[in-house]
């Protein structure tokens, strides 16, 4: 029997979006830029998916950018608020140093290419990001402030309202990376102090590249591609309308079984928590994250003693998928900057596991893999 904990790297679709997609797929096609009754029938395709979602999340469907995945709107989020603001005397950016590399990345690469400041905030042992040292960094040439909402690799969920108000009270542009916490947590960003965030439709059970940006109304904005005028002239090229319609079909899903979902991964993840310390001798098991203030379908746990690299290797061998922590980073060696970020000993550090659930997880499932990867654990510790 194979076991996939992996849900924050991707997520299986959903049969209702793969069906939504085949049925566009096998359709005639059509451009959605054409003015005949095909490119018409694409862009209606389009309208209604962007409406759909916008009204899910809380915001006009105007402000709603699709893109080709978290990361492009992560890059289109910074490059083009920053470049925006340099318009208007701002050259400052701040990040913290556990976002995901999409984020931190890119605000590295302004700051070496294009001349900005950056500020990277600390984060506490669980990951969390003050909002008094936001504002202790805020200064008057601030252009952008970009803070995640739910850390992929911890599960830890950061104040942005708090952060947020402080951002807009000094001018600045404040980003938000969403990408884990869309389906996980109701949004209503009309009501939030946000200006722009980050979606992406592969963690919520809709297809693999496309994503979107929501940009609110007035927000400082150059785009990244130029070309057609596609998506109001702020992102050339065109639309991905199955991907699209998916991705739609995988929200409407989320907002339409939320409560439940949240009960039921809260359930998995303390039912995975609990049957492993149960399990696992000497207390050798210790939560990684906020254990209050935090996604329900993200755990990470180190196993004190035992290197991450064999571990994965040998919860593979069992069937059993989970990560060392962001899936854009894990076939490296390097250890979890969001670890490290933390101030984490070595000895957590070296042996930490992330286990995240989603569709397709039951609670027997759960007891079921239990004993294996306790099994896992007491034995290497006996060998060791």
């Amino acid at each position: 029997m194979n076991y996939y904990f992996d849900h924050a790297a991707t997520t299986p679709m959903h049969p209702e979006v793969v069906r939504t997609m085949v049925e566009l797929m096998q359709g005639p096609g059509g451009n959605g830029s054409s003015m005949h009754a095909l490119g018409r029938s694409a862009k209606g395709h389009i309208s209604r998916s962007r409406d759909g979602i916008a009204e899910a999340i809380g915001c006009k469907p105007g402000e709603l950018l699709f893109t080709s995945g978290g990361t492009e709107s992560d890059n289109a989020a910074l490059i083009g608020a920053a470049r925006a603001q340099r318009l208007r005397g701002r050259n400052h950016i701040v990040t913290s140093a556990a976002e995901h590399h999409a984020v931190l990345h890119t605000c590295q690469w302004l700051a070496e290419q294009e001349g900005f400041e950056l500020t990277v905030l600390p984060v506490d042992e669980q990951g969390l990001v003050h909002p008094e040292g936001v504002l202790e960094v805020l200064r008057p040439q601030t252009a952008v402030v970009s803070i995640m909402h739910g850390n992929n690799e911890v599960g830890t969920i950061q104040p942005i309202e708090a952060i947020g108000e402080l951002v807009q009270a000094s001018g600045a542009v404040f980003h938000v990376d969403a990408v884990q916490t869309l389906g996980a947590m109701s949004y209503k960003l009309s009501q939030l102090p946000v200006n722009l965030m980050s979606f992406s439709a592969h963690k919520i059970n809709g297809p693999q590249g496309v994503g979107a940006l929501y940009i609110s109304s007035g927000t400082p904005f150059e785009p990244l591609l130029h070309g057609g005028s596609q998506e109001r002239k702020r992102r050339a090229g065109t639309e991905n309308v199955a991907g699209i319609a998916g991705f739609a079909k995988a929200v409407d899903i989320c907002v339409n079984e939320r409560k439940k979902r949240q009960l039921f991964m809260d359930e998995l993840r303390t039912t995975w928590i609990d049957r492993l310390k149960e399990l696992i001798s000497d207390d050798g098991v210790i939560l990684n994250g906020n254990s209050e203030n935090t996604l329900p379908h993200i755990v990470n746990l180190s196993f004190i003693g035992i290197h991450t690299e064999t571990m994965l290797m040998k919860l593979d061998m069992a069937g059993i998928a989970a990560a060392s922590g962001s899936a854009c980073t894990s076939g490296s060696l390097e250890k979890s900057h969001v670890l490290r970020a933390m101030g984490l000993s070595k000895a957590r550090l070296n042996s930490a596991v992330r286990f995240s659930f989603g569709l397709g997880n039951t609670l027997e499932e759960l007891e079921s893999a239990a004993p294996i990867v306790a099994g896992i654990v007491n034995r290497l510790r006996d060998k060791g």
